[in-house]
This record gives C-alpha cells, structure tokens and sequence, in this order.
C-alpha cells in the first residue's frame, strides 16, 4: 500500500475529514477519486493491477483510475458510478471518507444520502460546459444540507489547453449564481483529473494559479468548530439493563451525542418529562470519561431514576431544544414511483424517535436554475426540493438545521412500502 507509516494510535488520534463528491455525467467525478487515491499511495498494488487489466480490457490507451471506485462489474461495463460509494483512506495528516455519488439527475436522491454527514464537497464542473443545471442542483443540495465547506473543482483544463480565461469565467458565473445560497466557504481549484494537475501534486501548465492543490485542501481545511459544541443534545437509543450480578442495579442510556459537550456531575433534563437530575457516570469504549461531546457514541448514568426510553432526549438543563408539533421544513423528495401528497400520512424518523404526520401544506416548489419559489406548480415528485409544513402525532424536540444538522433533520416513510421518500431540514 502507501509507503506512508504511522502508528496506530496517532491514526486514532487523527482528524477525520468527511467529504462527498458530486458533478454532471461524466465531469470526472471517479477520476479524480482514483487520482486521489493513487497520486496519495493509497492503492494496494493487488487492487492497481486488477485496475490496469480492466483498462486494457477495455481498451483504454492509459490506467482508467475510475475503475478503482467503479468496483461493481456492471457499473464498470457502463462506466458509469450508480450508487453512493464510500471510500476510506488516510495521509500521514487527516483520515478521510469520500461519498462518491452519481452524476445523473434521476440519482439526485444519492447525493443527499451522500452528503448528509459531509464536512465538505467536491462538485466537479466540466470546464468546456461551464456551470449547468446539475451545478446548480447539487450546489442548492450542498447548501441545503449545511455543509459548511463547498470545493469547486474546475476540471478537464488540459482540454481547454489550461486556459485562464475560462477559469476565471466559470468562477465568475459560479459567483454570481452561489450569492443567493447559503455556503460559508467556497474555493475553487483548476484541475485535470486525468492527469494529476492540482489534485495532489502542483500543476507546471498553470503558472498563473497560485492557488493550493486538492489534497493540501482537504489535509489543512479548518473542520473543529463545524459541529455545534454549545446546545447539548443526547437523543436515547436505548437503555442498557445488565441485570447481572456484576452491575446488578445500573441503568444507562446509550446513544450518541449529537450536540455541546457532556460532563459528570452536569444538571441535564429529560424530554419529554421535562424532570432535572445531574449525570452520574460517562462510558465510551468499556471505560468511564470525563466528558462526551459529538459525535461520540457514549452511555450516560443518572443519579435519579427517571422514566426515560428510546426516542426521549436528555439536554442540559440550562438549554433546552425546541419542542412542537408543527414543523416547518425543506424537503428533497426521494420516491419515484409518486409525489408528496398533501394530507398525506407519513411515518416521520428523527433523531431516534418515531412518530406519524401529516402534510399540511406545500408552500412552493424551487426552481432549481432561478433558485426561484415556484408557488403555481407545487407538485413536489423524484428529485424535487420544496417547503412543507407537517403535523406531528407527538412532540418533537429538535433545533432549526442551521444549527444542529442532527437534530434538525429527520426522514419520511411511506407508510405502506416502508420506503425513504423524503429527506427534510426543520428551518423553524
């Protein structure tokens, strides 16, 4: 593998970075992930000979570095990328897991499965198309989602013949377009993918970009304070029970902490009883910490007994989440086989908490080009991104996804197939 070495503990100790990757049909999305992966030594050799036969098979006159995250034998006959593709891999600097997503407009839904846990994203523009509609798509998506660093990848320049001018042309009109979307951090970076140039390694054919390479980007972007370490927020998975003669009386509460920073001896409040105790022990990996924050994955003792079960939510005290039935969000929706139906019943998931719905109304479509709310046609199908309002069963206890990106989402569920068929994010 990569002639890279380091020990286990300081791989441990290393941030990791979630990054997705998004673009048109064939804007080289693959590509620029085997170029990753291969420029990084991150490939083991087994893996980059099964590569180099697939490309002669098929007759590449080079090694196709798309095959090595097209693993699936019919994508690869299509060479095409269907699902979403994780990828693992490390630098002696930051651990990383790329999203590999589809390029087509039916996969739409993809992306945001893809993009919904990412710190960043990659969205690729073909430099001889410019910026297009599935741009603009995954570029809304991005901002939807809250990702608070977005990368624009100007790719294939050694087909423009490293032409600055276009550059600087897309980077404009991507400008213009991005100033109505809600993105902290964008940067842009002129690659060829094909051919290594500012992937890992500084391109010579670009003398007057003097801007950094995709890998020292993705190694050095700021990520520690993207999460929110202020609002504490413990949604209960579950509660651990032993009942043996080794912990004949505990009682914990294990789940993962999706919000501000636990400590032993804090006064927190359980939702929806609304009751005040202080925590009495943390456990992470069969050892008791001091304090958890997210997004680790913990089990919390209490001093008092309090009724608490899967789907309630412990907070500290001082701060607590929005509580209501009425909820008001963006949705993309995610079902080809029907529509969102207004007062139709859903099963709505978030955080770990169940419950029913029902759609109240459809505020408007968003056109996609104009970013514009379409309030004529509000038919929300496959693909579409609009605003709803929802009535739930029961209480939720969450914040607007500005905020909190966990506790301000949630899933719908077709009631009958049991099917994902919406992605939505609680704006207030």
């Amino acid at each position: 593998m990569s002639n890279n070495t380091f020990d286990s503990a300081s791989y441990m100790s290393m941030e990791l970075l979630r990054f997705t990757t998004a673009g048109s049909v064939d804007d080289g999305k693959s590509t620029l992930i085997g170029r990753l992966l291969y420029d990084s030594k991150s490939i083991f050799e087994d893996q980059m000979e099964a590569v180099k036969a697939s490309s002669e098979k098929r007759g590449d006159d080079h090694i196709n570095l798309a095959l090595v995250t097209d693993g699936l034998k019919s994508e690869r006959e299509q060479g095409i990328t269907i699902d979403v593709a994780y990828r693992y891999f490390a630098t002696p600097k930051r651990k990383f897991i790329i999203a590999d997503t589809p390029g087509h407009i039916q996969y739409t839904r993809n992306m945001v499965t893809g993009a919904s846990t990412a710190n960043l994203a990659i969205i690729l523009v073909d430099a001889r198309k410019g910026i297009i509609e599935q741009t603009k798509r995954h570029s809304l998506i991005a901002s939807l989602l809250g990702i608070p660093h977005v990368t624009i990848c100007i790719n294939k320049m050694d087909l423009v013949e490293y032409d600055q001018a276009t550059y600087e042309s897309i980077k404009a009109d991507y400008k213009r377009f991005a100033s109505r979307l809600h993105v902290k951090d964008v940067t842009f970076i002129p690659i060829s993918a094909l051919h290594g140039d500012n992937v890992v390694h500084t391109s010579d054919k670009m003398p007057w970009y003097n801007g950094t390479t995709l890998m020292y980007y993705l190694e050095n972007v700021h990520i520690a304070n993207d999460r929110n370490y202020i609002d504490g927020r413990f949604p209960v998975q579950t509660v651990i029970r032993p009942q043996s003669d080794a912990f004949h009386d505990f009682r914990g509460y294990a789940g993962r902490v999706s919000g501000g920073v636990f400590r032993a001896g804090d006064e927190v409040k359980a939702w929806p009883s609304g009751f005040t105790t202080k925590i009495k022990s943390i456990h992470c990996d069969n050892q008791e910490v001091e304090e958890a924050f997210d997004p680790m994955s913990i089990v919390m003792t209490l001093e008092d007994e309090i009724d608490i079960s899967r789907g309630d939510m412990i907070t500290r005290s001082n701060n607590k989440p929005t509580t209501g039935q009425d909820i008001d969000a963006m949705i993309c929706w995610m079902d080809d086989s029907k529509s969102l139906q207004l007062g139709g019943k859903y099963t709505l998931i978030h955080t770990t908490k169940q419950c029913r719905c029902i759609v109240k109304s459809i505020e408007y479509r968003m056109d996609i080009n104009t970013l514009s709310k379409d309030q004529e046609n509000r038919t929300i199908s496959l693909n579409d991104i609009g605003r709803v309002k929802l009535r739930t069963t029961v209480p939720l206890f969450y914040d607007i996804y500005s905020r909190n990106r966990v506790t301000g989402s949630f899933i719908l569920v077709d009631e009958g197939s049991n099917v994902t068929v919406g992605a939505c994010m609680i704006r207030s």
